[in-house]
């Protein structure tokens, strides 16, 4: 248990993301000792397909079963999704004895659980991890809290209610319903009490605080533009306020009031302060290990008791290297 700010008791688990640790393919799971009958992929097809085809009579659902028990290797490294796609030539491992062989996930380099309830799980999604899929064997949260629902024994899949940049690390919650879901996303602007990034941008800031608000539009390039007139996309409006900086750094606390595609990022190019790390709007840093920008708090009302929940992660350690203390 850990108390929020306003007094609630949170439940939490002893997941815990561990720092620098870049994220895996989805669906891979440590290797295991066990007894296999090995295959040689001739064709590329769905790994489930695949496993019914070479143990001829087997049900879907025992080879499913196989699958989630991490009794099927391709090229040495367990795959428990059935819509993996096998290659042609590939080597692919079944247990001989399904069933016997189990591996827990290990969840830690891709989110840590900050609170979950019957309705609701918030998790501290690592940067590069996907808010939900796009096409076969994408690293996103949603795939990942299915199966940690699994695992855990829970009745429930991952709706989505609200998204981060795929290169964003932070705070997330997703629903366990579609019910809730609904209730959540029908009104979100409301339900939202609160949300907070933190980001390191090049160069100085030349006050304390500052807004900015433009129209953003998306480009075939996949590109935001902005403009202070309307372009025809939406409008955008973020807060930001100085927390440190030092002559070649800050980092900023930024608030929005919108919550548009790249809004942040696309705001911290015009204001010609871009987000170390992000070349596509401006950076010129080179080397970032990553996009510097973290959702780190979330706060809104529980759908269905309408309690307010308050949540906060810590700056990323990879930030604060920007600002060594004088020795």
């Amino acid at each position: 248990m850990r108390i929020s700010p306003t007094g609630a008791c949170l439940f939490t688990t002893n997941i815990m993301r561990k720092n620098n640790h870049r994220p895996t393919p989805a669906g891979n799971v440590p290797h295991v000792d066990a007894k296999y009958t090995q295959f040689l992929s001739r064709e590329e097809m769905p790994l489930l397909e695949f496993v019914m085809k070479k143990l001829d009579g087997i049900s879907r659902n025992k080879a499913k079963a196989i699958l989630a028990g991490g009794g099927v290797l391709v090229d040495k490294v367990t795959q428990t999704r059935h819509d993996f796609i096998v290659h042609p030539d590939s080597l692919v491992e079944i247990s001989k004895h399904p069933g016997t062989t189990r591996t827990r996930f290990d969840f830690s380099q891709y989110f840590s659980v900050v609170y979950e309830d019957a309705d609701v799980i918030v998790v501290d999604k690592a940067d590069e991890v996907l808010s939900m899929g796009v096409g076969h064997n994408s690293l996103n949260m949603k795939d990942l809290l299915d199966r940690y629902f699994v695992e855990t024994r829970q009745r429930c899949h991952a709706h989505v209610v609200h998204r981060l940049d795929t290169r964003t690390s932070g705070l997330m919650v997703y629903a366990k319903s579609t019910e809730v879901q609904q209730m959540m996303i029908a009104d979100w602007h409301s339900t939202v009490i609160d949300r907070r990034y933190v980001a390191v941008v090049e160069g100085t800031m030349p006050k304390e605080e500052g807004h900015v608000e433009s129209w953003l539009k998306d480009t075939p390039s996949m590109k935001i533009v902005s403009s202070r007139t309307n372009n025809g996309g939406k409008w955008a409006s973020t807060d930001w306020r100085l927390l440190q900086q030092n002559d070649q750094f800050a980092l900023l606390e930024l608030h929005l009031h919108t919550g548009r595609k790249n809004q942040i990022r696309v705001h911290m190019q015009v204001l010609h302060h871009p987000i170390v790390g992000d070349y596509k709007y401006g950076s010129h840093i080179d080397g970032a290990r990553r996009l510097c920008l973290h959702a780190f708090r979330l706060a809104f009302y529980q759908p269905r008791t309408g309690a307010p929940l308050h949540f906060e992660t810590p700056i990323p350690p990879y930030f604060l290297t920007f600002f060594p203390t004088p020795k």
